[in-house]
């Protein structure tokens, strides 16, 4: 799966009618860019989100004459994970066979001296336990030719800044999950994709260096299109 930095999947050649997806942390930022790129490209879509609610994105949705689910989900929770993969697949008329793990955030810095152990878990389970348990989730109904594509970061390559490092563990986890779902799925339907992202400009980082450049690396698996930011 293949798209670009400079236009909707809708130009090119990715044709995703009968489709349905699902996006964890959709509501802003790359999953919400994810998601309406997916509708653009013929896929129904659901959708989850968190701190950012997701009106405005499922209307884009709506706009394009595809079917839309949004909900809100805490991805750490087994249970509401379980509940929100059956609704969305109720919803869009059959199994998820398209799955975007976007959900995750650097929550806040703080330095190896200073990090408590609740921060060191409240990352851990927003980047990490959440993509387990949704790819748990929905693997465990997606049909043959499903598709599983992991949102990671550079961090998890490069260690990110100060005060990073258990987010940047998060992502190098990710990136470790992806390689071994991968050869777990080898003979079955869900072939896991890991995307890396670079420094990319969000709300938050713009108001914190406003005149910092960013630079974005892209990965030969996925390019991801659209605007940046951390989602949940």
């Amino acid at each position: 799966m293949t798209t670009t930095q400079t236009g909707p999947l809708q130009q090119s050649m990715l044709n995703l009618e009968g489709r349905r997806a699902l996006v964890t942390g959709g509501g802003t930022g790359i999953g919400a860019a994810i998601a309406v790129a997916l509708a653009e490209a013929g896929a129904d879509v659901a959708f989850t989100y968190l701190s950012h609610p997701g009106e405005e994105v499922a209307e884009q949705i709506r706009a394009l004459g595809r079917r839309v689910y949004a909900a809100p989900l805490d991805a750490t929770q087994p249970d509401e994970v379980t509940r929100v993969v059956a609704d969305a697949a109720a919803a869009l008329g059959g199994p998820i066979d398209l799955l975007v793990n976007n959900a995750g955030g650097l929550v806040a810095r703080a330095s190896l001296a200073d990090m408590s152990v609740e921060h060191w878990h409240t990352v851990m389970d927003l980047n990490l336990t959440s993509a387990f348990l949704v790819t748990q989730a929905v693997v465990r109904q997606i049909p043959d030719g499903g598709r599983i594509v992991n949102i990671s970061s550079q961090a998890g390559r490069n260690g990110g800044g100060a005060g990073a490092s258990v987010y940047a563990a998060s992502k190098a986890g990710m990136h470790g999950l992806t390689l071994t779902w991968a050869k777990e799925s080898a003979t079955a339907a869900s072939p896991s994709t890991p995307s890396r992202r670079g420094s990319s400009p969000t709300p938050r980082s713009t108001r914190r260096s406003p005149r910092r450049p960013t630079k974005r690396r892209r990965s030969p698996a996925l390019r991801s299109s659209g605007p940046a930011s951390p989602a949940r």
